[in-house]
């Protein structure tokens, strides 16, 4: 009987599991690693981008997201949609072409590769007859184009991606019908580009390396005009009527050509626009009409060599006019979106995809502001060095950081978003969240993490607080009146950290006060509140001897940073109010925030403290450093110290050093201590749980602050504490005394040591929870004032949870008895390096959830533990042990969801709750184009309905097919 009772309740809880958790990895968000090509659909008014991992993403409106993987492990070089169709093609550089479309299903859109080729030579050809160079989808939407770099122009006939041999364009048609006096003995070289004439779909023109460009003609099968440049080629395109062709070389120069019925021996123009020293190539060029006046001239590269060569720069020109746009790094392609629905209207934006961001100019304002990007924002302008997610923002608060951001974006065009392919079907996200990632220049970036678009709300600078190595005459932004090149930069990419001790490592935010904490690499906290106007005011500063006065150690690592002690001007959002500076100025590795009792904690390698923001008194102070902890007095910046002053200013100014020397940075600030902390993490398969010699490093090393008003003394009294576990396994419990609310203000706060417990094995704590009567964890500070959580059960007996790297223990309180626990490490070598309370609501019942412990192993798996009990619920694979980073990065949300970097630039987001999952669900249709072939057209379900309209005789065939053919 007990068998079956027991059978059903296990087939109970499984059920309950079901409707409560689910592991989804739901998207990414920022902007993507190492890009390598750029698409764009003018017809579906939607952009593609290619990268060096074989991925491919699709955006469009705001919210319009598609994203899909090659099986190939080979970079993407080019990206083409299909004229006014759903499909595009990728070609990788394993010279494989790639078929993909946007299919319906379930009245949602998905993106999916549906045929993939590679051109195959006649037997015994070199590599070289079939390797693809330039892609050309034609108009009709029929054919492919592929020139190669043998010379040879293949028509491939897609979606089926056969080759028409009896079309294709022979290295030897060329040269025969080129004129012996050009030819000679020159070597055409590869097909470097393919342009359709915009008004003859019938003639493209095939550009040569070496300079030479044939207009053929597809119908009727021959060159019908030679345009023999003799520089060597780097793009060509047609002016919108047809009449002239302009081509750009390696020289730095461009060439328009008139478009006849007879070759063309002179060109009607040349010119080189940044000579007349050696100048860079022009990579790519681009002529567009305009209703009124002169047209608009676009094109990349082209700077004089040796001034400039290590700019990164698009050009454009417009009648007077003339900007140098300068970008913040190599520059991967452009597009220019114009007016209108057939794309043929008045120039309004160009869009630039760089190696580190997405940038839009806005070409109808004057100024040609940029256009902010609502999706693809650079996270990594500044190297992410933490982050923090706060769920459900109350409205209030919520509007006034929007407020101080909107200040902040005030240079941004008005002009809306240029890109609104798609429509966004995804429900309006159930609440506010907010994540906050710290940088290493000192700023905080509050975004807005509520829905499918990471979208920036805020940027919080603490520069301004401290005296730095900035130079401030060093405006890098703007070039000098009348300079030529006229450079303008443009961009928000500056990985380049004045001052690397400047870099956020902890914040906190209280989302009901609306008080900020954040600490840095250099032992500083600032404390910092909202004020919706700008204020002058001077920052009072606090320093903390952490080390309490012992002797025999000496600091070798970086100095403090120094305070401004002049009145600072802020502007309006947050600003910082109070300093605490801690001596020795290491890094500070554990921060917490109390709004409600006006205090925050904070601890270092070398010990903790508890300050008094409202009275800004320091009230505790313990060093928990090891007599034996050496490393912790060396600093994790100390070899960065010897970087002098003049070396950092030069290498600002030299932009290809800017990345290597953050890597630099990065590197020796971090490498020891990360080594100490991730206990060789390529080594996870060590050993079962053992004891841990108190002679390790950093052992007094504070891992974990948490404050909870809960039972010390004896059982009947409550009382507020503050509570910190460290690297050597040990936890104090500090009891509060708080003043009276009318005698808050001058009365002083005092704490004394209550507990301490020691970790038999000694194994670093990562996490501290209070659990009330219920077995509930204690709410945040004002939460339960604010009517949105229920008053802590202070009948029962609270029980203390520790988390430890290596298992989870339960003590009851006040006692502070062992009563249960779960050991994490086995002979895996599993140890916890992330938790996280979270509340799991079923996805059946609305009014029913439960309250779970998140935990992320240094192996990438995620677990959710049971509370109060501490049982292992469930766990999935999340994240590649290998991506230690990854793994350090990871923060997890309250509604069990979470976050970690995939690379510098782009987060990860996760789901372990069945009721919240944020995930883009979005719909493009096939755009209505009278002259289009193979147009999906909106049919029922199941169906699908092709037109194809022949180029050759104008004939249509319409054919109904199921949709999973």
């Amino acid at each position: 009987m007990k068998r079956f009772r027991r059978h059903g309740q296990e087939s109970q809880r499984d059920r309950l599991k079901q409707e409560l958790f689910a592991f989804n990895k739901a998207m990414e968000h920022g902007f993507p690693h190492q890009p390598s090509a750029l698409g764009y659909s003018p017809s579906l008014k939607l952009l593609a981008i290619g990268t060096r991992s074989g991925a491919i993403k699709l955006y469009g409106a705001p919210g319009v997201e598609f994203m899909g993987l090659h099986d190939e492990n080979a970079a993407v070089t080019q990206v083409h949609f299909m004229p006014h169709q759903v499909e595009l093609v990728t070609l990788l550089d394993d010279n494989s072409l790639h078929m993909w479309t946007l299919r319906g299903h379930n009245g949602l859109s998905e993106l999916l590769e549906i045929g993939r080729f590679t051109l195959t030579g006649p037997p015994g050809a070199p590599p070289s007859v079939t390797r693809v160079t330039a892609v050309l989808a034609h108009s009709s939407g029929e054919l492919l184009l592929l020139g190669t770099e043998g010379g040879h122009v293949f028509v491939v006939e897609v979606p089926g991606f056969r080759e028409l041999e009896e079309r294709n364009i022979s290295l030897d048609q060329i040269a025969s019908s080129v004129p012996d006096d050009y030819i000679g003995r020159r070597n055409l070289e590869h097909v470097e580009a393919l342009q359709e004439n915009p008004v003859d779909p019938d003639q493209v023109i095939i550009g040569y390396g070496r300079g030479l460009m044939v207009i053929w003609d597809l119908e009727k099968k021959l060159a019908i005009q030679h345009i023999p440049a003799t520089q060597q080629l780097e793009s060509v395109c047609w002016t919108e009527d047809g009449k002239y062709i302009l081509s750009s070389h390696s020289d730095g120069s461009y060439c328009r050509w008139m478009v006849g019925g007879q070759d063309t021996n002179e060109e009607e123009k040349s010119d080189i626009p940044y000579g007349h020293f050696p100048c860079k190539a022009i990579s790519k060029i681009v002529q567009l009409p305009t209703e009124e006046g002169p047209p608009f001239l676009l094109f990349s590269g082209g700077m004089p060599r040796a001034s400039y060569g290590d700019r990164h720069c698009i050009t454009v020109i417009h009648g007077k006019k003339h900007v140098a746009l300068d970008f913040t790094s190599r520059i991967i392609d452009f597009f220019v979106i114009r007016d209108g629905p057939e794309h043929t209207g008045e120039p309004s934006a160009l869009v630039v995809l760089v190696e580190e961001e997405l940038v839009v100019i806005d070409l109808q304002t004057e100024g040609w502001p940029i256009i902010q990007t609502p999706y693809l924002v650079p996270l990594h302008s500044s190297a992410i060095t933490c982050s923090h997610h706060v769920s459900t923002i109350p409205l209030k608060l919520w509007e006034r950081i929007f407020a101080a951001g909107k200040h902040q974006n005030a240079h941004y065009s008005k002009k809306p978003w240029p890109v609104t392919g798609g429509q966004n079907l995804a429900p309006d996200p159930p609440q506010r969240d907010l994540l906050l990632t710290g940088h290493e220049d000192g700023t905080v970036r509050f975004w807005d993490a509520s829905g499918v678009c990471l979208y920036p709300m805020y940027k919080l600078s603490t520069a301004g607080v401290f005296h730095t190595d900035a130079d401030p005459n060093d405006n890098m932004n703007q070039g000098t009146e009348g300079e030529w090149p006229p450079f303008r930069k443009v961009g928000c990419f500056d990985p380049y950290s004045d001052d690397p001790r400047l870099g956020i490592q902890k914040i906190h935010l209280c989302k009901y006060s609306g008080y900020l904490t954040v600490a840095g690499t250099a032992g500083q906290i600032l404390m910092l509140e909202l004020n919706d106007e700008a204020a002058e005011q001077t920052v009072e500063a606090k320093v903390v001897d952490l080390l309490q006065g012992q002797e025999g150690f000496r600091w070798k690592g970086h100095t403090q940073l120094d305070i401004q002690e002049d009145p600072v001007m802020f502007p309006a959002g947050f600003q910082p109010f109070a300093v605490v500076q801690c001596q020795p100025p290491a890094v500070v590795t554990a921060l917490t925030l109390h709004s409600e009792w006006k205090l925050i904690a904070f601890g270092t390698s070398h010990g903790f403290g508890l300050y008094d923001y409202q009275q800004k008194n320091s009230v505790l102070i313990k060093c928990t450093l090891n007599p034996s902890d050496q490393l912790a007095m060396e600093g994790p910046l100390s070899r960065v110290k010897s970087i002098k002053k003049s070396l950092r200013q030069s290498f600002r100014r030299i932009r290809r050093s800017r990345v290597s020397l953050r890597k630099q940075h990065l590197q020796e600030a971090n490498a020891r201590l990360e080594a100490e902390l991730a206990e060789m993490e390529l080594a996870p398969v060590q050993r079962k749980i053992e004891a841990r010699s108190s002679d390790d490093s950093f052992t007094g090393l504070v891992r974990t602050l948490y404050f909870a008003d809960t039972f010390l003394s004896d059982s009947s009294h409550n009382t507020p504490s503050l509570w910190a576990g460290t690297n050597g396994g040990c936890v104090f419990a500090y009891m509060l005394r708080l003043p009276s609310v009318e005698h808050r203000a001058d009365e002083p706060v005092t704490a004394q040591l209550s507990k301490e417990i020691q970790l038999m094995h000694r194994a670093p704590v990562v996490g501290i929870v209070v659990l009330d009567g219920h077995g509930a964890p204690l709410p945040e500070p004002l939460e339960v004032a604010h009517d949105l959580a229920r008053a802590p059960d202070m009948q029962g007996s609270h029980h203390l949870l520790v988390v430890s790297e290596e298992q989870f223990k339960v003590f009851t309180l006040p006692k502070v008895s062992a009563k249960m626990k779960l050991k994490l490490t086995a002979v895996d070598g599993s140890r916890v390096r992330r938790v996280g309370m979270a509340w799991f609501g079923s996805s059946r019942t609305e009014d029913y959830g439960e309250s779970g412990l998140l935990v992320l192993t240094n192996q990438g798996d995620v677990h959710v533990v049971s509370l109060p009990h501490v049982k292992m619920q469930v766990h999935y694979p999340c994240i590649r042990r290998e991506d230690v980073s990854g793994i350090a990065s990871c923060v997890f949300t309250k509604h069990g969801q979470g976050f970690y970097l995939i690379s510098p630039s782009e987060f990860e987001r996760f789901s372990l709750s069945t009721r919240c999952v944020v995930e883009p669900r979005c719909l493009v249709e096939a755009p209505l184009h009278s002259g289009c072939s193979n147009q999906h057209q909106s049919q029922p379900d199941g169906m699908m309905l092709v037109v194809t309209t022949s180029m050759l005789n104008g004939s249509k065939i319409i054919v109904t097919m199921p949709n999973s053919i």
